[in-house]
């Protein structure tokens, strides 16, 4: 028995053996076959010089593009910080007009550093506070063009933004597209904690804008998906006033 297992493993090391010759053993055991691959290899590399130096020189220029724009960001947002910082001291203070417009010394105001500088982190800050700014003027359609100006992956700013337009739109009387932001901030990255606050807004604009059948269902959202929500009475009083 023991015999016949080790005649077994014995020709199914020999299998092996002649397989490994049959391909990789000829490029490798062979200096003849090894030499003609390495032919093969230069011959392609030859016939496709022109193809091959054009990709690696891509390859290279967006490696240096990416470097060089991430220098160029980072420059520019240390520059925007050094103007945003006391446009935002003038807003803190409710100064608008300075916080907008600069005072002429130390800052240029928060539109300038968002038109000079919208690529780094400052200049697209700078548009949400502009965008506040002009809101507390009532200057709803500016309001309305500098929040868009900004965008992030943030989930508490960028829902907010959201959530600012449309208190910009409903200023205007806009409801349909007030909703349209108010459930937008809704629904970006849904969390417990600020998101049932946005969907009272959201059924609150779907009643001025009446479409009552779609603010009910906002309410009966409210209810059932945020039990812990503080306004959660009001959102039932609101869905009752509403009916069935």
């Amino acid at each position: 028995m023991a015999k016949r297992i080790e005649n077994t493993k014995r020709k199914k090391k020999q299998v092996v053996q002649q397989q490994n010759q049959g391909n990789s053993g000829k490029i490798y055991e062979s200096a003849e076959a090894l030499q003609e691959e390495i032919g093969k290899t230069q011959e392609f590399v030859e016939n496709n010089q022109k193809t091959l130096i054009t990709g690696l020189l891509v390859v290279v220029g967006l490696i240096v593009l990416f470097f060089g724009f991430k220098y160029y960001q980072n420059s520019q947002d240390e520059t925007a910080q050094v103007e945003l910082f006391p446009a935002v001291f003038y807003f803190e203070k409710d100064s608008l007009g300075k916080a907008l417009g600069g005072d002429g010394n130390s800052t240029n105001g928060l539109v300038a550093v968002a038109n000079d500088y919208g690529m780094s982190n400052a200049g697209n800050l700078a548009n949400v506070y502009a965008g506040v700014a002009y809101l507390k003027q009532g200057e709803f359609d500016k309001a309305i063009e500098s929040l868009k100006d900004f965008s992030s992956s943030d989930y508490v700013v960028q829902a907010r933004v959201y959530a600012l337009l449309g208190d910009a739109y409903t200023e205007k009387n806009d409801h349909s597209e007030a909703a349209s932001y108010y459930k937008k901030a809704a629904n970006y990255k849904s969390n417990e904690q600020f998101t049932p606050g946005y969907m009272m807004k959201l059924a609150l604009a779907q009643e001025l804008a009446n479409d009552k059948g779609a603010a009910k269902e906002t309410y009966q959202e409210i209810i059932e998906k945020y039990p812990s929500f503080t306004d959660l009475n009001l959102a039932k009083k609101y869905l009752g006033r509403l009916g069935n």
